[in-house]
């Protein structure tokens, strides 16, 4: 990725959507959220790296996503509530839940690792939203950062006043009441991340996203299932691109428009877009 171009000009060279690899690339004994998942997410040429972000009681931010130390930690314990010292030694665990030598590593180690080798996508950023800012600043970063928060204006003060050059891409849902409000205000506003149910939601539709482009704004998809209950994405998923074939899934959002499709079959999705290509 050539970090001296704009973002709109690398995805503008690349010609298909932008690939997110959500959380790295995980499997077998190889956890998410660590240095090697993101090693291998980069080796396979991931455009975006997904991350989440933690912070522990003594102020230590760690890639890890809240609320899911039970599930690949087996602990009875959040980030938040253990020191930086507790934190670390924990085992992370595989997929069949047996504990690994990977440890959880801390935002500094995996901003360092990514510099100048993809683009990067803190989630939780809302975590804490001027000392994370500071840190991506310390690690120098900031042209390869895409944040996002939700849309309340608690969170949009505090990226207006602590982070107002990352690139920001806030969280919109079903519908964008948001994109005229804050063209107003001194934010680094590049586009929104999209949640859907429905194509018939406003944005899924070609012609919202379409004006987003007009305006010089990106829209970014997720193909990801977190949640069977929770549609993100009216189905267009990987299940269904992996199930029936790319066409029904990766393929539709790339017709919509969308300039960012987040995955967790980074190879998968790069084999398809390669086919269709031809």
């Amino acid at each position: 990725m050539d970090f001296t171009k704009s973002l709109h000009e690398n995805l503008q060279d690349k010609k298909t959507p932008f690939f997110v690899a959500h959380r790295g690339s995980c499997g077998a004994n190889i956890p998410c959220n660590t240095l090697l998942a993101y090693k291998l997410a980069v080796d396979q040429g991931a455009d975006v790296i997904e991350i989440d972000v933690s912070k522990s009681k003594d102020g230590v931010f760690f890639v890890f996503h809240p609320g899911m130390e039970k599930v690949y930690l087996n602990s009875k314990f959040n980030i938040s509530e253990m020191t930086a010292a507790e934190v670390s030694q924990i085992p992370i665990l595989n997929v069949d839940g047996v504990e690994t030598h990977y440890r959880i590593p801390t935002l500094e180690k995996v901003l360092s690792f990514l510099k100048q080798k993809t683009y990067i996508n803190v989630d939780k950023f809302w975590t804490d939203i001027q000392g994370i800012t500071e840190m991506i600043c310390q690690c120098g970063v900031q042209k390869q950062v895409i944040v996002k928060t939700p849309t309340e204006e608690k969170y949009l003060h505090e990226v207006e006043k602590f982070a107002s050059d990352l690139m920001f891409m806030p969280l919109v849902r079903k519908q964008d009441m948001l994109t005229e409000k804050i063209e107003r205000r001194n934010i680094n506003f590049i586009g929104v991340e999209t949640l859907f149910e429905s194509l018939d939601d406003q944005v899924a539709s070609k012609e919202y996203i379409k004006s987003m482009h007009d305006k010089g704004y990106l829209v970014w998809a997720n193909s990801i299932v977190y949640d069977e209950k929770d549609i993100i994405s009216a189905g267009l998923t990987d299940d269904i691109s992996l199930e029936k074939g790319g066409d029904y899934g990766w393929g539709m959002l790339a017709d919509l428009g969308y300039d960012f499709i987040q995955t967790d079959w980074l190879t998968e999705i790069k084999n398809y877009f390669s086919k269709r290509q031809r």
